[in-house]
């Protein structure tokens, strides 16, 4: 798969799987948008990381759950870029996958589900409206959205999180419906726990080997496992592929 003179806007880049997928894009000579939401010394190091592999990277801050910040990022792409082929909606609102810790469904108010529908649903929807118009000028473009295995498989059942990344799903497979007719691709992939990561750093080790004990490749996932996923979903390879969910858990869900 090559990226050369691809524009790819990655959000929530600035670590974790975001900053893995934004490097392996560059990696097959993309120009790769790194969005991040507070730590610039971090995104600037995923920057000069992608530049080290053979592409080249630009950092840009904006909160993508603020309309007004989405319209600046995309604006400023379009300006000096002239274009924006591909996005990766990989940011989301900080939670903490801690089962002992967990509120359950009984503690939860609707303000916590909020919270999450905002991170998950309202960021993507602020994302696909400001990049449509241009993806509709050019002709096409894909669309990668980060869901979760657990809407297939809440074994843990954090409530506002899945919630919300549910509705998330939906949205994408009706973004498909709706725009595969001007060549614009809408997929998501659905990572099962991915470890290390700050949202994963409190996950007990018998929670890990339990999931461990129930995957057929016998790990949880590492960042750079969710890689290959989006960049086949945003490459030429799948040009012919919209509206699905690829689950990257070994094999936990299969679907």
């Amino acid at each position: 798969m090559k990226f050369k003179d691809r524009v790819i806007l990655v959000t929530g880049a600035s670590r974790g799987i975001g900053a893995a997928i934004a490097k392996s894009f560059a990696g097959e000579g993309a120009f790769v948008i790194v969005n991040y939401l507070q730590n610039e010394k971090a995104a600037a190091e995923v920057v000069g990381a992608c530049q080290a592999l053979g592409g080249d990277a630009w950092a840009i801050q904006a909160d993508v759950t603020v309309e007004e910040d989405v319209n600046r990022l995309v604006g400023d792409i379009l300006l000096e870029v002239g274009k924006i082929d591909v996005v990766v909606n990989n940011a989301f609102k900080s939670f903490q996958f801690d089962p002992e810790n967990r509120k359950l469904a009984w503690d939860l108010k609707w303000e916590d589900y909020q919270e999450q529908l905002d991170g998950s649903l309202r960021a993507v929807y602020n994302m696909t409206q400001a990049v449509i118009p241009g993806m509709k000028k050019q002709g096409g473009g894909s669309i990668v959205n980060m869901v979760s295995n657990l809407i297939a498989r809440p074994v843990v059942p954090y409530l506002d999180y899945t919630t919300a990344k549910g509705a998330l799903q939906s949205f994408s497979r009706n973004l498909a419906t709706e725009l595969g007719s001007f060549g614009i691709r809408v997929n998501s992939v659905a990572p099962g726990l991915v470890y290390p990561t700050d949202a994963s750093k409190n996950t007990k080790e018998d929670v890990k080997e339990m999931i461990i004990s129930q995957t057929p490749l016998g790990r949880i996932a590492m960042p750079t496992d969710i890689v290959g996923p989006v960049l086949f979903l945003a490459s030429e390879w799948a040009e012919f592929v919209t509206g699905q969910t690829i689950y990257v858990d070994g094999g936990f869900v299969m679907n």
